[in-house]
């Protein structure tokens, strides 16, 4: 953890995980494009702007005390201190992961994957949700959540790691986290206007930006997974390849269960499969065989396609099928590891694991189940108590007004954007007196019913019949 450090680092190594690090920052837009893509046009860009946002804000908080709370030497069961408070005494000793890396280099990889589950996270807010308190909630939860349980998975000191858990690359700290908080977040703001009636007719809105993100992901994805492994070598390797067999896999599982519904192959079902197959492979990538990446993906395209429902069971609007990819998908991939973990396949490393159910040590999936069901219900618990705190400070109500909603939360929340015949239409298109009375009458929106047509971005004003609500 100092200058004096002699240790000798393999030059390799280091520029894997270097490389590594680009690539899971290079998966934050594509989360972005992701999201934006599945919105309506009108929020396009808040859908793309978030994840960024609160990528750059989790940087901060990582740098001051999110790597120290998470990562310190000198952890507790539960959570770190602040030993390394501003990155102090990070610098060229071994991290607290492996001797192989230097702790400067851990901490700015593993700061990637604090800012990814934090930008998964935050598509929760879709077409609803306000900036401001979003951007507050992730600072306060990556600080409360994510650190604790990154800890207790990852760090030496941590309960799960002690227990015995495997979770080679964030299947509870990530995926199980970041999709219980969605559905907290969803279930704190409530449902969109209009949802469940012919006035949500909701489709996505750039099919070509959903798969663009599905690329971006699964490019980064073999950042995020193979080098998990913290080293060039073998293991490594191994990640790379059960992480791309189950991506495709997934694709086109998903895929054809749309096809059995609906006879036509669905681009989107085939990006939801292959990001779907990448969540429930990520906790077993660096434990697992080849082979049993096939029923990964096969069982990601199945379970994530029937769990997108849980949300009209529970009457919770997650307008992007956050809990439903990655936090059923996250545990799914948790009881997977706990049954097809190698002993031989950790070995490729120079990791000694007992093994999953199929190496007969069967105790393995009761402890990967209690580590994915804690980190999910603490997430969600944590997560709700955040949010109500948040809402009771002035000037952070969670949600958009109706009048703001209806609008969009581009024009709301940025005054910008996705797309700039949006300004073509409003202040060319139109005649100046149009558009001044166009921007009157939203300012009037509160005494009038005003119908949107999410694929136009034009208002029409109508009479509402005295006696009638909307």
């Amino acid at each position: 953890m100092s200058t004096t450090s002699q240790v000798e680092y393999e030059a390799g190594d280091i520029a894997w995980i270097i490389t590594s690090t680009a690539l899971v920052l290079l998966m934050v837009p594509g989360a972005g494009l992701f999201y934006a893509g599945l919105g309506r046009r009108k929020s396009a860009l808040s859908l793309f702007f978030l994840p960024i946002a609160a990528a750059c804000i989790v940087f901060f908080q990582w740098f001051l005390w999110g790597y120290s709370l998470a990562f310190s030497h000198s952890a507790s069961a539960f959570i770190g201190d602040f030993a390394n408070v501003g990155f102090r005494n990070v610098l060229d000793g071994p991290s607290v992961a492996s001797a192989r890396i230097p702790d400067l280099v851990f901490a700015v990889y593993q700061g990637q994957f604090a800012a990814l589950t934090a930008a998964l996270a935050i598509g929760a807010v879709a077409e609803r949700g306000r900036p401001a308190p979003a951007l507050l909630f992730v600072f306060v939860w990556t600080t409360l959540v994510y650190d604790p349980i990154a800890c207790w998975t990852w760090n030496p000191a941590g309960w799960v790691f002690k227990l015995g858990g495997l979770d080679f690359a964030g299947g509870t700290p990530v995926h199980i986290a970041s999709g219980s908080a969605a559905l907290a977040y969803s279930f704190m703001l409530g449902k969109r206007r209009g949802h469940g009636t012919f006035e949500l007719n909701f489709r996505p809105q750039n099919t070509i930006l959903v798969i663009l993100g599905t690329l971006f992901l699964w490019v980064g994805w073999f950042g995020f997974n193979a080098g998990s492994a913290l080293s060039a070598g073998m293991r490594s390797a191994m990640a790379a390849v059960v992480t791309n067999l189950a991506a495709a896999v997934g694709g086109i599982t998903w895929c054809a269960m749309d096809y059995r519904l609906e006879g036509k192959f669905s681009a989107i079902g085939l990006c939801s499969g292959v990001v779907a197959g990448l969540v429930v492979i990520t906790p077993g990538s660096g434990y697992v065989p080849p082979w049993s990446a096939l029923i990964y993906g096969v069982l990601a395209g199945v379970v994530c396609n029937y769990a997108t429902k849980i949300k009209l069971w529970i009457g919770v609007d997650d307008a992007l099928d956050i809990f439903a990819i990655h936090g059923v998908g996250g545990l799914l991939g948790d009881l997977l590891t706990g049954l097809f973990a190698a002993d031989y396949i950790a070995a490729l490393g120079g990791t000694t694991i007992p093994g999953g159910f199929v190496n007969h040590h069967y105790v393995q999936l009761a402890i990967q189940l209690a580590d994915g069901v804690t980190g999910g219900v603490y997430s969600f618990v944590v997560s709700c108590a955040i949010l109500f705190v948040i809402s009771y400070i002035p000037s952070m109500h969670l949600r958009a007004s109706d009048a703001d909603e209806v609008l969009g939360m581009d024009e709301i929340g940025h005054g910008e954007f996705a797309y700039d015949y949006c300004e073509i239409d409003r202040d060319v298109a139109n005649s100046v007196e149009e558009t001044i009375a166009m921007r009157q009458d939203r300012m009037r929106y509160s005494q009038s019913e005003v119908r949107f047509d999410a694929d136009d971005i034009s208002l029409q004003q109508y009479a509402v019949r005295p006696g009638t609500k909307e």
